[in-house]
């Protein structure tokens, strides 16, 4: 409105997740991402945490920071040197592979990098599946580079965060990954969030968030079977209807 003359140099940090209650707990990043002007940021370790801050700080544009309760008691996993004192700064948008595979690709918003880390050991421990992760760690701006180049890899592709799965940004990455890569993709990209309900109480809550069986039940059912595997969770095109029908 300004003509780009005023400058909103303004980080706003919001906490969501879990454990807090119904109104703390849910991740609403889908919101914030479908307005206009706003950068979104969601780091899921402390070193991309500290990087990504340090770049929001130094922009002139409103920047909303996302942070995961759910994470908060997690050390740096990902660089043995853990976060260093120094001053450093990552790229806003870039998205990182934190662990590199061949078979399929796996895109993580935010907590669930973890859950999709374990699913990768699983991959490879039962089914010899070899994972590439990839941590979005920003939702606006977003390179889709390194997801198309892996995609164009593996063939195959699954998404997954702590948002309920309607209406999150996972099905707008959905839709462009199939634009962008529909010649390379051997089934169309799969989307594993929360369920379209209430958070429900801490102690429910592995109920409501995405877990690795879940994960790979979705493989299993939507892109490529496992030989042996028995799912728990139905991904069925009968079910996704029934859930829609009911609005759940």
């Amino acid at each position: 409105m300004s003509g780009n003359i005023i400058k909103m140099p303004v980080v706003i940090r919001v906490s969501v997740g879990s454990k807090y209650g119904a109104q703390h707990s849910q991740d609403w990043s889908s919101l914030t991402a479908h307005i206009p002007g706003l950068k979104v940021i969601f780091p899921a370790t402390p070193y991309d945490a500290k990087g990504l801050m340090n770049s929001a700080l130094q922009g002139t544009d409103p920047v909303i920071f996302f942070e995961s309760q759910r994470i908060y008691d997690i050390g740096e996993m990902f660089h043995e040197s853990g976060v260093p004192e120094d001053y450093y700064e990552i790229p806003i948008g870039e998205p990182d592979i934190k662990l590199q595979g061949d078979d399929i690709t796996i895109l993580s918003i935010g907590a669930t990098l973890y859950p999709v880390m374990k699913t990768a050991e699983i991959l490879k421990e039962k089914f010899g599946l070899s994972a590439e992760v990839i941590d979005a760690r920003t939702l606006v701006p977003f390179n889709y580079t390194t997801v198309i180049d892996s995609v164009k890899k593996t063939g195959k592709i699954i998404l997954a965060s702590d948002a309920s799965s309607r209406g999150s940004f996972l099905k707008d990455m959905s839709q462009t990954i199939t634009e962008l890569a529909f010649d390379y993709l051997d089934a169309p990209p799969v989307v594993v969030g929360s369920r379209n309900w209430i958070t429900p109480a801490f102690e429910m809550e592995d109920y409501f968030f995405p877990q690795p069986g879940w994960i790979i039940d979705a493989i299993h059912q939507k892109i490529v079977p496992l030989k042996g595997h028995i799912p728990e969770y139905d991904f069925s095109d009968d079910k996704i209807i029934s859930l829609n029908k009911e609005g759940v």
